[in-house]
């Protein structure tokens, strides 16, 4: 299976221009990985450059994850992640992924100084 970037994957999601909308998806029409990597890279351009809500990332991650022809790496953690960003919108998709690889890892408690990543079971605030 081939895997795709930031581009590619923004591409279909936002389908803002016709001819990289088409080549995008004719490129994953027989497949495409997504890494935990560009997953998070694109969240972020949907919030910085798009002006996405959260709400709308949520929806996009959640097509991703149901996409016919894509494959998420580590579904069930991207899933676990993005439900808790889903609650806690505020916290950014990146801490929620983060802490959920951590918990399928097995090394928790994942220190932090966000106090809101904190309010999530299995993170841990430090001291400031």
């Amino acid at each position: 299976m081939r895997a795709v970037d930031t581009n590619v994957l923004v591409r279909l999601v936002v389908r803002d221009d016709v001819d990289q909308v088409r080549a995008a998806e004719e490129f994953v029409g027989s497949g495409g990985w997504i890494s935990h990597l560009v997953l998070a890279e694109t969240t972020w351009v949907l919030d910085a450059v798009y002006e996405r809500s959260a709400e709308q990332i949520a929806t996009a991650l959640d097509m991703l994850l149901n996409h016919a022809h894509l494959t998420v790496q580590d579904a069930g953690v991207v899933s676990a992640a993005a439900e808790n960003f889903r609650g806690r919108p505020a916290l950014g998709f990146s801490d929620c992924l983060v802490l959920e690889i951590a918990r399928k890892a097995g090394h928790l408690p994942l220190g932090t100084f966000d106090r809101d990543l904190a309010k999530i079971d299995g993170a841990v605030r430090l001291p400031q």
